[in-house]
């Protein structure tokens, strides 16, 4: 019975252009992957800044396992809240401007832990409709118990005047929270932070702010959507991922004291999942060093992205309103983008395509990354194919 529940379904995935694999990679150098023996750009990689490659990093791990060894053994509520926590959540609250952080084991579990923790009975919870899976989630996992879960709305993407409508007709004594990535994974857009902040602090609410995109990215300093629109809110609880821009693995929430004291002892997450290894630690804490010391990677990353993307929309391509390293390619149909994403690999390009139900059906495309560590060499190779291919598909 099972076994061919499980067949109806990939039979239909397939029929559908959906059917999903996993792509062994060979080896990853900053720029590029090794697939099946074979070398590929890839431009498809959330790896920004190219730190997951970067020396230091690298030296930075080794010695962490060399002195502490490759597991903790443990939750942090146990034995397994070794000292390179507290250093690195110190980093974490000053890049966030906040009295503490907290880390969790990837920013998947601190989205779905900390909002389940936070939204209580009759809360109300106003949700972007693009916002990212975990947050999507968290939400869920908090509203959907019968008897104690939140009040969720969704509001269009980024669309203020519904929120100001959603909040102006909640009873006086609820509480809302506001919802929102910072730059949103799909489409690369940045979310209208201060008018958020604004409705907060005239409707008194508080809002959630996934930065996982925006961390090392946004800001003249790399510091997130905060720094890039010059606001300083105590609203806004800031979470974000070191797996990202910062090359490594991990989440994190930065806020008040009271808050991060409230979330060691209410977010299961955190609670029962063994602490992240030392040499995971100790790789973040040098890749936000890293980030003050050399703001050329950032510097560069820009230059990449601006080129890519005048580049693209001259040629025809719709790029979603992105305004960041994300730069999707809208192609539309599933199997268009699947076939263009083969087409891209014949070339020696890696790009998935992304299809439903990450995205909306016939909203497919690729997803475009850049970063810093691209040549534009290799970016002008991209720009040619993505002409050549999708002038023969009828994409552009």
């Amino acid at each position: 019975m099972w076994e061919n529940q499980f067949k109806e379904t990939v039979n239909h995935l397939r029929a559908k252009h959906l059917l999903r694999r996993l792509t062994a990679i060979d080896s990853v150098s900053s720029a590029s992957v090794t697939i099946h023996g074979e070398k590929r750009l890839s431009f498809c990689s959330n790896n920004y800044l190219g730190l997951a490659n970067h020396p230091k990093l690298k030296a930075a791990a080794i010695e962490a396992v060399q002195i502490w060894g490759v597991g903790t053994g443990a939750s942090r509520l146990v034995s397994g809240n070794i000292r390179l926590y507290g250093a690195l959540e110190e980093k974490i609250a000053a890049m966030k401007s906040c009295e503490k952080a907290l880390v969790f084991n990837s920013g998947y579990t601190a989205n779905v832990g900390i909002l389940s923790a936070l939204i209580k009975e009759n809360d109300l919870v106003l949700f972007d409709r693009l916002n990212h899976a975990s947050l999507i989630d968290g939400v869920k996992l908090s509203c959907s118990a019968a008897s104690a879960g939140g009040k969720l709305r969704v509001y269009r993407h980024k669309d203020m005047k519904q929120l100001q409508l959603l909040l102006s007709q909640r009873p006086a004594h609820q509480k809302a929270m506001i919802v929102t990535d910072g730059i949103f994974s799909m489409d690369g857009d940045i979310a209208p932070l201060a008018e958020i902040v604004a409705l907060a602090d005239q409707y008194d609410a508080i809002i959630y702010l996934d930065d996982a995109h925006a961390t090392g990215v946004l800001g003249p300093t790399g510091k997130g959507t905060s720094e890039h629109f010059h606001l300083h809110s105590d609203r806004i609880i800031q979470m974000g991922t070191l797996s990202k821009a910062l090359g490594g693995f991990g989440g994190f929430v930065a806020g008040s004291d009271l808050l991060i004291s409230y979330l060691i002892n209410k977010a299961r997450s955190l609670l029962y999942t063994t602490a992240l290894p030392p040499s995971v630690l100790a790789t973040a804490i040098a890749a936000l060093a890293l980030t003050e010391e050399e703001p050329v990677h950032r510097e560069k990353l820009w230059i990449n992205t601006n080129h890519f993307r005048k580049d693209v929309m001259a040629l025809g391509y719709n790029t979603c309103g992105s305004e960041t390293p994300i730069v999707p390619l809208l192609i539309g149909e599933a199997d268009v983008a699947v076939t263009f994403s083969k087409r891209l690999m014949e070339e020696g390009i890696y790009i998935p395509a992304i299809r439903p139900p990450t995205v909306k059906n016939g909203q497919s495309r690729l997803r475009v990354t850049l970063m810093a560590t691209h040549t534009k060499e290799q970016v002008d190779v991209l720009i040619l194919k993505l002409k050549e291919i999708g002038s023969q598909l009828g994409v552009i």
